[in-house]
């Protein structure tokens, strides 16, 4: 096989807080559609489109944890100049609404590239010079400069602040102005290496929490489950499980770690996370079997969003001691958690196979997780939280962190615009080919499960 030759897909990899993102930049099939929810769904739904992103996520080319990012050009919103870009998002099962890590990546890659055939809109993105409001030393005042993009995802348009190469003004120069986006050139000096050393911002779509303010209780007999072997089988045959749901451009269910029996050591990564996900997998049956649950799972205005997309279990030690304060000390609070998404809760079989462990703190779930905890007297507006994965304990300074920066009453519910911040680092570019066909049937894509 000529590989130039072939029909080639280009891709480029980042990961954000551990978690991959494989940007999909040429190659994928065109997507028909008016909207981009008609081009998920049509994605989903044509055998000759999804076999592409089997291939492309599942082994030998990706593994189970890989995650997609399909760059759309054109959409409904891009035509309008809602938009600069749109983008579906995909995994080893299926495509996703929303993806906070990804949409993290994806802002990094998309300002970084000034390639017209991957980012047409490009050279339209303006450049402006902030204030770094983190900075409190009224000696060094540190000057950002940004850019701005908006990414039509599935559940809306999501705009990124992506920081570029940092300049610092001269101590003490009179024609410093911290207030002020021109500052001359001369008083300016690059500090060489270090874009990444501020996070990328997104605000989200809007978010918010069911009427039932997000909390619902799962009944669970354990006589009826032969299968069911975690550390939330015990001595009762009924069990009752408090959850909460939200939505952060997705729907997640939310529970303790104590509401299923867990220490929270359990969420170390040195620890075996199998238990950890057979009970996320049981959960999500459940939750889809529950009446009162899927109604929570219900969007006030698209039906192919009304789904349950996550499962976060939540460190009870972390989450006992998140309460709101009277006087807030920005970053004060720290929740960790670790969360399984997937959207296929039968292909599961309590097997595993199909679900994914987010790596980093799932930028969504942040989203969602704010309104909630607003609403429970836990943070207050424009109040910082950091969140941490199960993982990213381990590597200080790879946490998201999330605060709510508007809110908006409607028809009884409030909404809520969230801003979440982390890193994204490239990990590499590649071109794959396509599966010899009727000869290579293992390149179509596989997935072990343990």
């Amino acid at each position: 096989m000529d590989l130039f030759q072939a029909s080639i897909i280009k891709t480029v990899d980042l990961h954000t807080s551990g978690e991959p993102t494989r940007i999909i930049i040429s190659g994928f099939p065109d997507l028909k559609g008016e909207t981009l929810l008609d081009k998920r769904r049509y994605a989903s739904e044509n055998p000759d489109v999804d076999r592409v992103r089997k291939w492309l996520m599942l082994e030998p080319r990706g593994h189970q944890g890989m995650y997609g990012a399909i760059l759309v050009k054109e959409t409904e919103l891009t035509r309008t100049g809602e938009a600069d870009i749109g983008v579906l998002f995909c995994h080893n099962e299926g495509y996703s609404t929303m993806c906070g890590h990804a949409t993290i990546a994806l802002g990094r890659f998309l300002i970084d590239t000034h390639d017209l055939d991957i980012f047409p809109q490009r050279p339209f993105l303006l450049e402006q010079l902030t204030n770094d409001n983190d900075n409190d030393n009224d000696n060094d005042k540190t000057l950002i400069r940004v850019t701005t993009l908006r990414i039509h995802a599935p559940c809306g348009v999501v705009t990124v602040t992506v920081p570029l190469p940092i300049i610092s003004t001269t101590p003490g120069d009179s024609n410093s102005n911290s207030n002020s986006t021109s500052t001359s050139e001369s008083n300016m000096t690059r500090i060489p290496n270090a874009t990444y050393l501020k996070p990328i911002r997104f605000k989200s779509i809007q978010c918010f929490v069911p009427s039932s303010r997000g909390g619902i209780t799962i009944s669970y007999d354990n006589d009826n489950d032969d299968n069911f072997n975690t550390n939330i089988d015990n001595t009762n045959t009924n069990i009752n499980i408090k959850v909460d749901i939200a939505y952060g451009g997705a729907f997640y269910a939310l529970v303790s770690s104590s509401e299923l029996g867990f220490d929270p050591s359990s969420l170390n990564p040195s620890n075996s996370l199998g238990e950890l996900e057979e009970a996320a997998s049981i959960l999500r049956d459940l939750l889809n079997q529950s009446p009162e649950a899927k109604k929570a799972f219900t969007h006030p205005s698209e039906p192919d969003l009304g789904f349950l997309y996550g499962i976060t279990i939540i460190d009870s030690d972390s989450d006992s001691g998140f309460k709101s304060d009277q006087n807030p000390v920005e970053n004060s609070k720290t929740i960790s958690w670790i969360c399984f998404f997937g959207t296929d809760s039968h292909s599961h079989s309590h097997s595993h196979s199909g679900s994914q462990i987010d790596r980093s703190p799932t930028g969504s779930c942040v989203s969602a997780h704010v309104p909630l905890s607003i609403e429970r007297n836990k943070l207050q507006m424009g109040e910082w939280c950091t969140y941490e994965s199960f993982l990213t304990k381990r590597y200080p300074g790879n946490g998201f962190r999330g605060r709510a920066v508007e809110r908006i009453e409607n028809d009884g519910r409030y909404y809520y615009i969230v801003e979440v911040e982390g890193h994204a680092y490239y990990t590499g570019s590649a071109s794959f080919v396509p599966p010899e066909e009727e000869i290579d049937e293992m390149g179509n894509g596989f997935m072990l499960g343990l």
